[in-house]
């Protein structure tokens, strides 16, 4: 612990360093002098008033009118104080600081708030924050995906799939002294392309998944999917209908907490089994999982 002299000395030091740095609070505005004593005018004058003062101030002390270098400083603090007070809101922030001279530190970052504060239309700032966020996310999926695509291209099952597209195109005519490496570049180009390259994690990208995007779609999104709840409650909570293939794969798949990419790679035989188990319902989930469990364990 510092002895009580030295604590002494670090507090007189702080309070030094903070009162060469935090200026009081009107001070920030027209230094040691008060705005409305350098226009001429009361602290209750309106616009005009101020207005009019200020120009015939700025008149008699315009440095091409009048030489005096004290003069030429007067026309400097006479324009500093018009800016201050023709402004509705830094007026405000400075009638503030004369009646609460003790917050210092509140009246000055009102003061920089005000003089240094983004004031562009809040609509154009969004816009152009998530044009920068869609541009950035863009070329962030483009990167991805284009580094999968080479890392799935440097695979023996793409190169084999890549052979068997040129062997079905040229007739199955091939050299055979020519590799998956030796296929023309401008062949193994357009084979690529052909080749339909499912790469999970790193799909192709898409402006539709653009952040700016979807939000411009968001009231149409937010419509669409009422639109789809309303309709579902309708038919199947209201009129009691039976579930359609397509809504009763949804609920399997849901209650199952299956992904929709690997849904879709299962058979068809297994889609049905598990749909026609109605594992929406609870009892019958549960059944299900037991008799994994049980299948499981009979593994072992």
């Amino acid at each position: 612990m510092a002895p009580p002299s030295t604590e002494r000395w670090c507090w007189a030091l702080i309070i030094v360093l903070l009162s060469l740095f935090v200026q009081s609070s009107t001070a920030i505005y027209c230094g040691e002098d008060d705005c409305y004593a350098l226009l001429g005018v009361a602290q209750d004058a309106n616009a005009s008033d101020i207005k009019r003062s200020y120009y015939k101030l700025s008149l008699e002390h315009h440095p091409d009118k009048n030489p005096d270098p004290e003069s030429k400083k007067l026309f400097v603090k006479i324009a500093t104080a018009y800016e201050i007070l023709k402004d509705n809101e830094t007026r405000a922030q400075y009638d503030y600081a004369i009646e609460h001279p003790s917050e210092v530190f509140y009246n000055t970052a009102q003061y920089y708030r005000a003089k240094y504060g983004h004031k562009s239309d809040p609509r154009a700032v969004l816009v152009g924050l998530l044009v920068v966020l869609s541009a950035f996310q863009y070329l962030n999926n483009v990167a991805r995906y284009n580094e999968a695509l080479a890392t799935v291209k440097r695979t023996p099952a793409y190169k084999n799939r890549l052979k068997a597209l040129e062997l079905e195109r040229t007739g199955g005519v091939s050299s055979k002294k020519k590799g998956p490496k030796q296929i023309d570049q401008k062949l193994q180009e357009e084979l690529s392309n052909e080749l339909d390259l499912q790469i999970k994690g790193a799909e192709k990208p898409s402006v539709w998944d653009l952040l700016g995007v979807r939000f411009v779609l968001l009231p149409y999104t937010i419509i669409k999917l009422l639109v789809w709840y309303i309709s579902w409650v309708w038919r199947y909570k209201v009129k009691k209908a039976p579930y359609s293939w397509e809504d009763a794969s949804y609920l399997t798949r849901r209650s199952l907490g299956v992904p929709l990419d690997a849904w879709t790679n299962l058979d068809e035989y297994k889609k049905e089994d598990l749909v026609q188990r109605r594992l929406w319902e609870k009892k019958n989930l549960e059944n299900y999982y037991s008799e994994m469990r049980k299948e499981s364990k009979r593994r072992r």
